[in-house]
C-alpha cells in the first residue's frame, strides 16, 4: 500500500459471524455510519478523563486501539495477541449493541527504519509498505475486525502530527536545547542515568550499558535537540493515577508507573538532528531537526478520529470517539503509553484514555522469544496449523495481563482436546444426537420454579455465567471470562452423563424427564456459544447456525438462561450435523 493510502473498514455486517465488507472509504464516511450523537471534548482537564466543559457522551462510540506495530521486523505471536484482545472487547462492545472503533496499524520512520532499509538495499518507504501489508495480511488473516489501519507515513497522521507540535510549541512546552544521555536505538527511547545498568560482555569482555525496563543496549549520546517540559507534569500525573486507580491496568502495571513517577521526571527530548535521522517528520519550521519517534508514533490514536477537530463538521465530531475507552498494549511499551501519552495530551489540554491495559509477554520454553535465539513464533504458520480459532481462544485463555505465558503447539493442541473438542464439542454432539431427539425439535424448556434436584447444580451455573463473564470483561481478563464458561459446560457435561438419557429415552414415562435432561445441555450449548463469540467468531456462528439461533438472537440481552429460541420454537429444527472440532495433530 502506497504512503499516500490508507485502509479504512466498515463495521462488520455481522461481528457475530465475522463476515466483513471490506472496502477503501474516506474517514468522513466511516463517521458518518449512523453512530448516535455526541461531542468531542475541545478542552479536558488534566486530572482525569472528563471535560472541562459539560458535553453529552452518553452514545460515545466504544473506542480502542492496538499498539500500531513497529515495521523493522515481520509480525510473530505477540503482536496477534494484542489484536486479537482488542478485537475481542470490540466484539464484546458490539455484541452489546454499542457502536465501536477499533483502530490498529503500523509506526514507520525513526532510526531503526532507517538502518533496516540500509541494511536491505532499499527505500524506506518500500520496506515500510512491504512489512506493514504484512501485518495488514495478519490481521486480516485472524479475523480481526478494525475499522481504521493506520499508517504513520500516511498524510493526515503528518497533519495531525504537525498540529500537536504546533500546539504544545504555542503553549510553551517545546523548546530547544542541549541533550545528553542514555539513548537506545532500539527503543528509540532517551533513558535516565538511574534506569542503565553496565554490563561485561563475556565473551570479549567489553562493558556495554542497557536499559533496565527493556534489556536493550544504549549508548551515551548528545546533541542539541528540542525537548518537551516532561518535568511539569510529574504532580499532573501522580494526581492523574491517584484520582483514576484503575486508569492502567492490572494493579501491579499502575502501582509501577506510580514508582517512576514519585522518582520524578526528566524532560523527554521529542526531536533529533537531521544529520543523524532523515526518516521522519520534519519539524514545523526547523528542516535541521526530525519529529522524535513516539510523540509522532503516539499521537495516531488521535488521528484515527480525524484530529485536529477544528476542520471537521459538527456531525463527525459528535462521532469521533476520543478519548479513547481502553489502548491495548504490551508492558514493554507501558512508559510511553502511561506516561509521555498521558503528559501530551494534558500539555495539549486534551482528555487522557480511560484505560491503559498493559498485557505480560509470551515465551517459548520459558524462555523469552528472541530472532537471535531463533524461538519466535509465526503466527500465519500457528493457524495454519491450528485454525484461527483456536489460535485466537488459546491466546485469550492462556495469555496473562500479569504474568508471562509459554507457548508451544503441544499446549495449543491440548488446549483444543481437552477444552473445545472435549467440553464444547462434546456436549454440542451430545445434545444434538439423533438417537435422543430424533425430531430435532428444540425440546421443552422447563419450568424454573421448580427446578429438579439433579439440574440445579447446573442450573445455578447457567444463571450466574453472564455476571461472571460480564465482570471479566469490564476487567479486561479474558481468562477469566474462558474460566467461567469452561467451568459451566464442564458441568454441564456432567450433568448429561449422569442423568443418562440413552436409558430416558427407551421409557416412554421418562419423556418429560429427557426433554428437560436435553433442554439443559442446549441450553448450556446456545449459552457457552454466545458467550465465546467476541473470541471466535467464525465457529461460534457455525454452532449458533447448528442450533437454529437466528441472527438477531445472538447479542447480550440473550446471553441469558431460557432466553434462546424465543421466537417459534415449535418451528425450529436442531442439526446434528459433523464435528464442530475435528481430531487435529500437533507438528512436531
Amino acid at each position: 500500500m502506497a504512503a499516500s493510502t490508507f485502509l479504512l473498514r466498515r463495521l462488520p455486517l455481522c461481528a457475530q459471524t465475522g463476515r466483513l465488507s471490506r472496502s477503501n472509504y474516506p474517514a468522513s464516511t466511516i463517521l458518518q455510519q449512523g453512530w448516535s450523537r455526541t461531542l468531542i471534548r475541545p478542552s479536558a482537564s488534566l486530572y482525569s478523563t472528563q471535560a472541562t466543559t459539560e458535553l453529552d457522551q452518553t452514545n460515545k462510540p466504544y473506542y480502542i486501539t492496538t499498539p500500531i506495530f513497529y515495521v523493522n521486523a515481520v509480525p510473530h505471536i505477540g503482536h496477534l495477541h494484542s489484536a486479537v484482545l482488542a478485537d475481542t472487547f470490540k466484539r464484546f462492545h458490539e455484541m452489546k449493541g454499542r457502536k465501536v472503533i477499533l483502530s490498529t496499524g503500523t509506526d514507520e520512520h525513526g532510526l531503526k527504519i532507517q538502518q533496516a532499509a540500509a541494511q536491505v538495499g532499499m527505500k524506506e518507504i518500500e520496506l515500510c509498505d512491504k512489512v506493514s501489508k504484512r501485518f495488514q495480511d495478519l490481521f486480516d488473516a485472524a479475523n480481526i475486525s478494525y475499522t481504521t489501519y493506520i499508517r504513520t507515513t500516511e498524510p493526515r497522521h503528518a497533519v495531525a502530527v504537525k498540529n500537536i507540535w504546533d500546539d504544545l510549541l504555542a503553549r510553551g512546552y517545546i523548546y530547544k536545547g542541549h541533550h545528553e544521555g542514555w539513548y537506545s536505538v532500539s527503543d528509540e527511547a532517551f533513558y535516565p542515568s538511574t534506569h542503565v545498568e553496565e554490563k561485561i560482555n563475556e565473551k570479549t569482555g567489553e562493558k556495554y550499558h542497557i536499559a533496565t525496563e527493556t534489556g536493550k543496549q544504549v549508548e551515551w549520546t548528545t546533541e542539541e535537540n528540542y525537548k518537551f517540559r516532561l518535568s511539569a507534569f510529574t504532580d499532573k500525573l501522580i494526581e492523574w493515577l491517584d484520582n483514576n486507580p484503575e486508569a492502567i491496568l492490572p494493579k501491579s502495571r499502575h502501582l509501577e508507573v506510580q514508582g517512576w513517577l514519585k522518582g520524578g521526571l526528566s524532560d523527554l527530548s521529542v526531536s533529533r538532528p537531521r544529520s543523524r535521522l532523515t526518516w521522519g517528520i520534519p519539524i514545523p519550521g526547523d528542516d535541521s531537526h526530525v519529529m522524535y519517534v513516539w510523540m509522532d508514533a503516539l499521537t495516531n490514536y488521535l488521528t484515527v478520529t480525524g484530529y485536529p477537530w477544528k476542520d471537521m463538521s459538527d456531525s463527525l465530531k459528535a462521532v469521533c470517539g476520543w478519548p479513547a475507552d481502553a489502548q491495548i498494549v504490551g508492558k514493554d511499551i507501558l512508559r510511553f503509553h502511561a506516561v509521555y501519552w498521558p503528559a501530551f495530551l494534558m500539555a495539549a489540554d486534551l482528555a487522557v484514555p480511560k484505560k491503559i491495559v498493559a498485557h505480560a509477554h509470551w515465551t517459548q520454553g520459558k524462555m523469552k522469544m528472541s530472532k537471535s535465539i531463533g524461538n519466535v513464533v509465526d503466527p500465519f504458520t500457528a493457524m495454519q496449523e491450528f485454525g484461527t480459532d483456536t489460535i485466537r481462544f488459546y491466546l485469550m485463555n492462556d495469555g496473562g495481563l500479569v504474568d508471562d505465558a509459554d507457548y508451544s503447539s503441544e499446549l495449543v493442541a491440548g488446549r483444543y482436546k481437552k477444552l473445545l473438542a472435549g467440553q464444547l464439542g462434546n456436549l454440542l454432539n451430545r445434545s444434538t444426537s439423533v438417537a435422543l431427539n430424533p425430531s430435532a425439535k428444540v425440546p421443552k424448556q422447563p419450568s424454573a420454579d421448580n427446578v429438579h434436584p439433579d439440574d440445579k447444580a447446573l442450573h445455578e451455573k447457567l444463571e450466574a455465567l453472564p455476571g461472571l463473564v460480564d465482570e471479566a470483561m469490564a476487567n479486561y481478563r479474558t481468562t477469566h471470562a474462558t474460566q467461567a464458561i469452561f467451568d459451566m459446560i464442564a458441568e454441564a457435561n456432567s450433568n448429561f452423563t449422569h442423568c443418562e438419557p440413552w436409558k430416558l429415552v427407551k421409557d416412554p414415562a421418562s419423556h418429560d424427564r429427557l426433554q428437560t435432561v436435553l433442554w439443559y445441555a442446549i441450553e448450556s450449548t446456545r449459552l457457552a456459544t454466545l458467550l465465546l463469540q467476541p473470541i471466535m467468531p467464525t465457529k461460534t456462528a457455525e454452532i449458533l447456525d447448528q442450533l437454529d439461533i437466528r441472527k438477531d438472537e445472538r447479542s447480550w440481552e440473550y446471553a441469558r438462561l431460557g432466553q434462546g429460541w424465543a421466537k417459534d420454537a415449535e418451528s425450529r429444527r436442531i442439526l446434528p450435523g459433523t464435528p464442530m472440532f475435528p481430531q487435529v495433530k500437533s507438528k512436531k
